[in-house]
């Protein structure tokens, strides 16, 4: 039995390997041999890799072939070729290739007690995926257990760097014999107390080691493990490392809302992270301890699997070489940016037929224009005609031949995501007609161009005006009353009122444009959702939008709802009263938000001194304190606590309706800790969740 669990472990191995060279987008195979025989000597174990998040910042793209792209190649390839079993520091490697402006600097680390040919593995599989997931950006980081991978156009070495900042949540156990466990061994504020106290031990001790990373397990009772982990990139000073880790501690109190399975903590410059083992049996019994591997008969079970591995491996070596031939030439069928434009172009011109076929009660007049025509409009996307840089790629005027001005949204021709999101606002949004929402004339799909073409909108957005210190007197407290009411209208129709249900999921300031009137449309529908008639809410592996914006519900859990949009829309409210933008209070001591601040100036009877200073002479109070009222019930933790648009277009319209009394909003909790002494000295320390998160993605 020990000779065929063995020969199992191997053979799993070996299958591993050979997806990832299946995978792989260059002719390997003689690595690939290489590969598949050291998987069958023994002692040389290599496991898969566990992906943890990726983040494909947003610093520009690089063309495909370029100097760039070709610099970028040898980086990785001198990464996962370095030997992670010497140097100063084992298991980190930093390096640049080429010359600026197409320099690329990398940085390579692993787990501090990854094996150095584990180490190795995820490198290279960390080099693999960031190409697979941040195709054509400049700026990227991939997270996976044993390792960490970042490169950039600009220098970040020996830089700490905090944000963005990244929660990842661990999937909670949610057997019963796991939640009587935890419930038996903490409650909610034992808990919160132990793992954050412990984080701050762990922090210590990290700081205090040479390779900045210390992991601790603690058994919190008999079946009851409590593990953490912090870990600092070795370029940066021990102060700055400690300064990094306490920055993510902060945090924490955010993380504990969840589930108690367990979550990362991920800064550019450092991680921390803590998880719930529970080892458990039918019964509630604590599983036995396997079977050493280490014992006297290790040595021929070793050979004996070895030799029946190396029998397998001339029968399925072939196979795998076969597959992964076959494999790479239906991926590059498949992802060819022609085939896809070419479809994609056929599914929305069956979907402008078919809306232009209803006539004025079912669409706007949607068409598919020539390229030609857009380049000559936009001076052939002359940076005089630039308006702006969005996630997906920059935004020209153009002047049409008769004169018609246009704005056009120029997607990156390397956004992967670029295309999902382009066929969904566009089907989207021909199905979608409201004086409060943005017009789309329609789109450009030829070489390799994947165009938008919108009416021009002369005030640009609503954040530009609003907190420029240099236009913003020209918000008056009547211009502002009638966006924020404008903007509940336009929610409500996408909520209840269109043929669709619909969930914007990425309502915030610069989402709002303003016309030549100052009418409000809301724009950019590229992460909406549709729901169904009967449908309350959805879920979501993939979490996307603002940091600032996001419900709490959507950032943790994946959550959205027509909640999810009252929520942003209260900050939305709240950013329109007092000129401020919720994520500028970020960097202020006790991690105060806009939402803390409105609270604590509402519960202390001070709520006008929210007032932008700006517009105190034209401002009615009455309304002003109408909106902030309103603002923080649409922020509330709870959505079931929060207004339906409905209710608020009412209430913002005019209509006498007593509100309930607001409590305070998501992520805004502050508490003391105690340090509990089987965890270290008992002393009290003062944390604020104050600080809203996302994952970020390239937008």
């Amino acid at each position: 039995m020990a000779v065929f669990e063995l020969l199992l472990l191997n053979l799993h191995s070996f299958l591993v390997q050979a997806k990832k060279m299946i995978d792989a987008p260059r002719n390997i195979s003689f690595a690939f041999w290489i590969s598949c025989l050291i998987l069958f000597i023994p002692g040389t174990p290599v496991g898969a890799q566990t992906y943890v998040q990726e983040r494909c910042a947003d610093r520009g793209d690089y063309a495909a072939p370029s100097k760039f792209q070709d610099n970028l190649s040898s980086l990785l390839s001198k990464g996962y070729s370095a030997d992670y079993s010497k140097g100063p520091i084992r298991g980190f490697y930093n390096t640049t290739e080429g010359e600026d402006p197409d320099k690329v600097h990398g940085l390579f680390l692993c787990r501090g007690d990854v094996a150095a040919n584990q180490c190795q593995s995820c490198i290279r599989e960390a080099s693999n995926t960031i190409i697979e997931r941040c195709p054509g950006q400049k700026e990227a980081t991939i997270w996976y257990d044993e390792c960490l991978l970042r490169y950039s156009n600009r220098s970040f070495f020996s830089i700490m760097e905090t944000e963005p900042i990244i929660f990842v949540v661990n999937p909670a156990n949610n057997s019963v014999t796991f939640n009587k466990l935890v419930e038996q061994t903490f409650d909610n504020e034992d808990f919160a107390e132990k793992v954050t106290d412990l984080a701050r031990n762990v922090t210590d001790m990290a700081i205090s080691s040479e390779s900045l990373y210390k992991t601790i397990n603690v058994n919190v009772s008999s079946s009851v493990t409590l593990h953490e982990r912090a870990q600092c990139t070795p370029d940066i000073s021990k102060s700055d490392c400690k300064s990094c880790l306490l920055s993510a501690i902060k945090n924490f109190s955010t993380a504990l809302n969840l589930k108690r399975g367990g979550a990362r903590i991920l800064q550019p410059s450092c991680y921390v992270l803590y998880r719930m083992d529970v080892a458990e049996e039918p019964g509630g019994q604590a599983p036995a301890p396997a079977a050493s591997a280490t014992s006297k008969g290790i040595p021929w079970i070793a050979i004996v699997s070895s030799v029946i591995g190396a029998g397998l491996l001339i029968i399925i070596a072939g196979l795998c070489h076969f597959l992964k031939r076959k494999k790479r030439l239906k991926k590059e069928e498949e992802n060819s940016q022609e085939v896809q434009l070419l479809h994609l172009r056929q599914e929305i011109g069956e979907e402008f037929s078919k809306e232009n076929s209803r006539g004025p009660a079912g669409s706007q007049e949607l068409s598919l224009m020539r390229l030609d025509i857009i380049r000559a409009a936009t001076g052939n996307f002359s940076d005089e005609c630039k308006l702006g840089e969005g996630g997906f790629g920059p935004v020209y005027k153009g002047t049409l031949a008769d004169g018609k001005e246009i704005a056009v949204k120029r997607l990156s021709r390397t956004s992967g995501q670029g295309l999902i999101e382009l066929k969904n606002e566009v089907i989207l949004i021909a199905r979608l007609q409201h004086r409060n929402l943005v017009r789309l004339l329609g789109c450009c799909l030829e070489e390799e161009e994947k165009l938008l073409i919108y009416e021009y909108l002369h005030n640009k957005s609503l954040d530009a005006l609003l907190f420029d210190s240099n236009i913003e007197r020209y918000l008056d407290w009547k211009l502002r009353m009638n966006i924020a009411c404008g903007v509940a209208r336009g929610l409500l129709y996408l909520h209840e009122d269109s043929r669709l249900k619909i969930i914007h999921r990425d309502l915030k300031a610069s989402n709002i444009l303003l016309d030549g009137e100052m009418n409000p449309k809301i724009s950019d529908f590229g992460l909406a959702r549709i729901f169904s008639a009967n449908q309350d809410k959805a879920n979501t592996n993939r979490v996307v939008g603002t940091y600032g914006y996001m419900a709490p519900e959507y950032a943790m859990q994946g959550l959205f709802s027509v909640k999810s949009d009252v929520f942003s829309f209260g900050v939305l409210l709240l950013e329109i009263v007092s000129g401020r933008k919720n994520n500028g209070f970020h960097l202020q001591e006790q991690g105060e938000s806009l939402l803390t601040f409105a609270w604590k100036l509402w519960s202390e009877g001070r709520p006008l001194e929210l007032i932008d200073p700006l517009i105190n002479e034209s401002c009615d109070e009455g309304e002003v304190l109408k909106c902030i009222h309103v603002g923080l019930l649409c922020v509330q933790e709870d959505p079931a606590d929060r207004p339906a648009m409905s209710l608020v277009v009412h209430i913002l319209g005019g209509d006498t309706i007593t509100l309930g009394q607001p409590s305070q909003p998501a992520f805004s909790v502050g508490r003391k800790v105690k340090k509990l002494d089987r965890f270290g000295h008992t002393q009290e320390a003062s944390t604020v969740n104050g600080i809203t998160i996302s994952v970020v993605t390239a937008r």
